[in-house]
């Protein structure tokens, strides 16, 4: 089990590392040509890791969908709200929220579960 950890904290590490160059050549505005000959990468392993970086940002995106209206109950309002999601997850709500942002909120965090 401890090797497992080893190779995830080892895999980790490296996608750092290859995300921090893919920033720092951005951020440089050298080619990639340039900037792997500068510190001895080769240009298509560079590419291969940027793209891998590009595909793991687009998986984050979560498409919401806009859920029926909320209603607030008159003796709640004045207090703070407990909304209890799946997995034994809560989510408090303030008095005077954002009706569409809360909506959101739970649609986006009810399809993770």
């Amino acid at each position: 089990m401890a090797q497992c950890r080893g190779m995830k904290r080892a895999r980790t590490e490296d996608w750092a590392k290859w995300q921090g160059l893919v920033s720092e050549q951005v951020a440089s505005g050298e080619s990639v040509a340039v900037f792997c000959r500068r510190r001895g990468l080769r240009d298509w392993q560079f590419y291969e890791r940027k793209k891998r970086a590009r595909e793991a940002e687009a998986v984050k995106f979560v498409p919401v969908k806009v859920a029926a209206s909320i209603e607030v109950a008159p003796a709640a309002a004045g207090r703070a709200i407990e909304v209890r999601l799946g997995r034994g997850r809560s989510l408090l709500v303030d008095p005077g929220f954002d009706e569409r942002h809360l909506r959101a909120l739970l649609t986006v965090l009810e399809a993770e579960a």
